[in-house]
């Protein structure tokens, strides 16, 4: 009987993973988001293994064979100190989802939370003093207040992480907000109220389920604009350092020899297109299976 009991359960999660994919499925572009998603992440976490030459990652020098072109020896040509530019951009997006990953990671559950509490709480005091400290925060443009964070402390990507996690809850705890304070006078919230369950049961098991989808679609989209951000920190000289591969700081590097040396920050510029239009892809793919199920 419980090994029915199972089957009956895998099969009934299966059939609507395979519903859900098929819902993925029939936009193409989104197949093309989820491959470049894919293919990212396995650079990045294999890139000692998959570049032609892990060394040129860190500190290394070879003046003589710096600034050559695009060749099979240097598919993406080499910088000012000789470093192969496609092992540094393979590193690059290692960096990149680091930068998207920490970000979202320390952003989404403290806007989440503020969220939750603010709308549950709505018209309270603490409503008023959480979403006028967001309303606060959202009045300054994200890159702006990212650049006057990140100036004030040492440039490194530590600061840069803290700098863009400061900028970016409030976007969380406003979508939260509005979907708590809606869900607040559903029935079945005040069923649960009426027989005596704890603002923590109310807050996690009922109103943040309902939450978990329109929060994940939100994910998917931020990371892109997470890794760009924190590529223009660094193209200003604010994020990560050398000889750190960071793809913003390569295209700062190679900006001052256009168009001459052009490869040394194309290269990394194209890099940069790819996983922003790569994880918006997936982004909007994600978002039109959960606007099928009508969240």
């Amino acid at each position: 009987m419980p090994g029915n009991l199972y089957r009956h359960v895998f099969f009934k999660r299966w059939k609507y993973i395979r519903k859900q994919w098929y819902r993925f499925s029939r936009n193409s572009l989104s197949i093309v988001g989820l491959i470049f998603v894919c293919a990212i992440a396995f650079v990045a976490i294999f890139a000692p293994y998959v570049s032609p030459y892990p060394k040129h990652a860190g500190r290394y020098v070879n003046f003589p064979e710096a600034s050559l072109p695009p060749s099979l020896a240097h598919p993406f040509g080499t910088d000012l100190f000789g470093r192969d530019m496609l092992s540094r951009v393979f590193f690059g997006f290692r960096f990149s989802l680091l930068m998207g990953v920490v970000v979202l990671a320390l952003v989404v559950p403290a806007g989440v939370i503020l969220g939750l509490v603010a709308g549950y709480f709505h018209g309270s005091l603490i409503d008023t003093l959480i979403m006028r400290t967001t309303d606060v925060f959202l009045a300054v443009p994200p890159l702006i207040l990212a650049l006057a964070i990140c100036s004030v402390f040492t440039p490194n990507l530590f600061n840069a992480m803290v700098a863009v996690s400061l900028m970016w809850w409030p976007w969380y705890a406003r979508l939260t907000y509005g979907i708590a304070s809606s869900k607040k006078g559903e029935f079945f919230i005040q069923a649960v109220e009426a027989i005596g369950a704890n603002k923590f049961h109310i807050l996690f098991r009922e109103i943040l389920p309902n939450c978990i989808s329109p929060i994940f679609t939100k994910m998917t989209l931020d990371m892109g604009f997470v890794i760009l951000i924190g590529a223009s920190l660094s193209f200003v000289g604010l994020g990560a350092q050398a000889p750190t591969p960071d793809l913003g700081s390569m295209v700062a590097d190679g900006s001052r020899y256009l168009p001459d040396q052009w490869w040394i920050s194309v290269f990394p510029a194209f890099a940069i297109v790819f996983v922003v239009l790569g994880f918006n892809l997936l982004g909007d793919g994600i978002r039109d299976v959960f606007a099928v199920e009508g969240v």
